[in-house]
């Protein structure tokens, strides 16, 4: 759980205690390691269930023609897409991510796409946006969330850079709720994960981190009051595939 005792000056790296300091770059470099097999490894974990989340998480989220939207830990790309479809091209979607390497990833495979104008691709950490205040219509973070060493701090700016009646969306795994899966997930989590991440990506220590990560996310009603204590207001979450992930939602206002 978040709200463990630590050592003074420690955050968590999965199940281990780092310094504060160290952890946005222990971070970036999991993600550099996996940024070329993130997709593919995502379809494998998820067996392709992934991609259904991230449509309902758009499809849902109210954006409109002409919206401006940041999209933080953009990754490679494909929240972004999503919603440039719906903003259109009078709209704008900045996609915003710590790492480089995933950043590429994401800018090359909309390229290739075809899709330019109408997205901006900016290197950014989360607890410190390079936006003026009420800049957005909507704040969106897909599975990036529990990779934020400060996340209050990160909820605070993004409520920030929201326009008034603007509205935050957070994707992110959260506590599975049926006590029958618990032990299912656990190894698919701890054996089955870190396996798939050797095998396809010859990496298994940044998809242990991952199954650890998720554990040391605050759990939905944890995660809702950090939200409400940023200054959102109207918070709320809807459960997706038994609490597998989560979509917490508040409003600036």
């Amino acid at each position: 759980m978040s709200s463990e005792t630590r050592p003074e000056g420690t955050t968590h790296f999965g199940f281990r205690d780092v310094p504060t300091a160290e952890k946005a770059g222990l971070v970036r470099e999991v993600f550099s390691s996996v940024a070329g097999k993130y997709d593919l490894m995502n379809d494998l974990m998820s067996l392709g269930v992934h991609r259904v989340w991230k449509r309902y998480f758009v499809a849902t989220s109210g954006v409109a023609k002409g919206d401006r939207v940041l999209d933080l830990a953009g990754g490679t790309g494909d929240i972004a897409a999503l919603l440039h479809e719906r903003v259109g091209e009078s709209g704008e979607v900045v996609v915003g991510d710590i790492n480089a390497a995933m950043l590429g990833v994401g800018r090359d495979r909309m390229t290739d796409r075809g899709l330019v104008r109408g997205l901006r691709w900016v290197q950014l950490n989360a607890e410190a946006l390079p936006f003026p205040d009420a800049s957005f219509d909507l704040v969106t973070i897909a599975f990036g969330l529990r990779n934020v060493t400060d996340k209050a701090k990160a909820l605070r700016e993004m409520h920030r850079v929201l326009k008034l009646g603007g509205r935050a969306l957070v994707l992110e795994f959260s506590e599975v709720k049926p006590e029958w899966f618990k032990p299912v997930y656990d190894f698919h989590s701890f054996k089955v994960l870190p396996r798939l991440g050797q095998l396809f990506a010859n990496d298994s220590a940044s998809y242990q981190y991952l199954a650890e990560s998720i554990r040391k996310h605050p759990p939905q009603d944890e995660l809702k009051a950090m939200m409400a204590e940023a200054g959102f207001e109207r918070c709320d979450y809807r459960n997706l595939s038994a609490g597998i992930c989560a979509i917490h939602s508040g409003y600036r206002v």
